[in-house]
């Protein structure tokens, strides 16, 4: 079972006197466990016109808020694929993300939604999508208000190298500042060969060109040491029990061939290479970083 730490739900009141009622859900799961929850969303909340794949706030039989991706929108399920992988890797190497969990939307759910562009996303979303908790009150990460330390940008731009994370730009930094602490959100973009499936194994190998443009790396001075502790840490055995998350269907909808079982040893064998691998990206990134300082 998933090593959950406990929720609590707090009502009382501030210094100044202000009454606050504050629900504090944990996100953070533990660092060995590879188990999501599930939950059945009862209620479309609001649209998030960010992108193109219109994630919304929901709210779910659990009583909490998450932002909701779609299965039947914009990438689809290889963009859930890449949500839920870039997230729980990032979660195993001791960053945070906002706790992730499969979400069930029920055929009746969108039938009353006046909207119809929502009501076809949601009838084109039946079944399991992903959702991630909501951090209430969570501002966008700005660098040039928030200074962060090189041990974290250089974790972060390691990870992004890994899982070929294409949209961590100054223009779209998918980072949140929450509690004082940073989050990490927003890794649908990530591992883009499985929009092909060709040459999966020369893609394993490559640099990240597209580093050049992430928005932490004139902080990444720390690639080294964050490269030799990473690798240490994303062991195959935790790459294969974050895979083994990815649910059947997930990996059989669409026209590339292969069962899941086939599917779902590629996403392995493509993370474990490219760990194996990693002095390659890594080089990269520092060059990029030596180029851009």
């Amino acid at each position: 079972m998933a090593n959950f730490q406990a929720g609590l739900l707090f009502t009382g009141k501030s210094d100044a006197g202000e009454k606050i009622s504050y629900k504090w859900r944990i996100l953070q799961m533990s660092h060995t466990t590879a188990l999501l929850r599930t939950v059945n969303v009862t209620r479309y909340v609001t649209p998030l016109r960010e992108g193109g794949s219109l994630p919304a706030i929901a709210e779910a039989d659990d009583g909490f808020l998450y932002v909701l991706k779609f299965r039947g929108a914009g990438q689809g399920i290889k963009a859930l694929i890449a949500e839920l992988l870039g997230g729980e890797i990032a979660r195993v190497l001791g960053l945070k993300v906002p706790e992730i969990v499969f979400a069930y939307v029920d055929e009746a759910f969108g039938r009353t939604e006046p909207d119809e562009e929502i009501q076809d996303l949601l009838k084109f979303s039946e079944g399991l999508n992903l959702a991630l908790h909501y951090l209430s009150g969570a501002i966008a990460f700005d660098p040039a208000v928030t200074i962060i330390d090189a041990k974290l940008a250089s974790q972060i731009v390691w990870l992004d190298s890994l899982i070929t994370n294409v949209d961590r730009t100054s223009r779209n930094t998918n980072m949140l500042m929450w509690h004082k602490a940073l989050w990490l959100i927003d890794h649908g973009a990530s591992l883009y060969f499985h929009h092909s499936w060709d040459n999966w194994e020369e893609q394993a190998i490559r640099p990240f060109t597209q580093v050049k443009d992430h928005v932490l790396l004139p902080w990444a001075s720390e690639l080294e040491s964050v490269n030799e502790t990473f690798r240490s840490m994303l062991t195959p055995e935790r790459i294969r029990a974050i895979v083994s998350m990815i649910p059947d269907d997930w990996l059989t909808t669409g026209t590339s061939p292969g069962s899941a079982g086939e599917k779902r040893e590629v996403y392995i064998q493509f993370l474990t290479t490219r760990v194996a691998h990693s002095a390659i990206f890594v080089k990269e990134a520092q060059h990029a970083r030596e180029a851009f300082i």
